[in-house]
């Protein structure tokens, strides 16, 4: 959107909070819905492609044979992985880490709401508010995929606590929550051949990237691995 001269409209921001782990910013550009973490962009509404894959990536990579299968979503955002996992019929329990609870409350009652209010009021949808980090590290829970959208990659984190989530010891404590033949997808705004070949030292097979192809510049991917059983 742009001013009668041409010239765009700056952001206006909607919800400016001083969260657990620093400045969450919700803004509106134009028709867009924007989050903004200690001044770095995380994501919008523009699209939701790369998110959309990010599941049906994990899904494709499951044993046919599971039934009703789990899985873990690292990372609310705005919505788009939760919403694109309710839509699909096959997946049983569908839960969600949000270390953010601003984010979580403006998908309960703010403008997020309107793009994820039937995903959460899905029986099979669970909102845990707690760091992924720390959950992975301390949950007695399993699950049949977990799907990780909390940075903009392996190489561009949002802050350095998540740096040791795709070292060796994190993705051990991924493996910890996945079940046998469980599927890791991670998120990442630019190919990271460095972070394939950690994924296959850490003891994940069938490892592979998947592209998104984006108008300008490098394309966004999804790296998947399995974990034997």
């Amino acid at each position: 959107m742009s001013t009668p001269y041409g010239i765009p409209e700056a952001p206006e921001v909607l919800d400016r909070r001083e969260g657990p782990y620093g400045e969450v910013v919700l803004r509106r550009h134009g028709g867009l819905l924007q989050i903004i973490a200690n001044g770095c962009f995380l994501m919008d509404t523009s699209d939701g492609r790369s998110e959309r894959l990010l599941v049906d990536a994990a899904l494709a990579a499951l044993d046919p044979g599971a039934a009703d299968p789990a899985v873990l979503i690292g990372g609310l955002g705005v919505g788009f992985s939760l919403t694109h996992a309710a839509a699909q019929a096959r997946w049983g329990r569908i839960a969600v880490v949000e270390r953010e609870p601003a984010i979580i409350g403006w998908h309960r009652s703010g403008p997020l709401a309107e793009l994820s209010g039937a995903a959460l009021a899905d029986p099979r949808t669970e909102i845990v508010e707690q760091d992924l980090v720390a959950y992975v590290k301390e949950t007695s829970d399993t699950f049949d995929a977990l799907c990780l959208d909390i940075d903009n990659g392996p190489d561009w984190t949002v802050d350095e606590g998540n740096e040791g989530l795709y070292s060796p010891d994190g993705l051990a404590a991924c493996a910890r929550v996945l079940k046998p033949r469980g599927v890791l997808a991670v998120w990442s705004a630019k190919p990271s051949p460095e972070f394939e070949g950690t994924l296959r030292n850490a003891g994940f097979r069938q490892v592979r990237t998947e592209e998104i192809p984006v108008a300008r510049g490098v394309p966004d991917v999804v790296h998947i691995g399995v974990r034997p059983g």
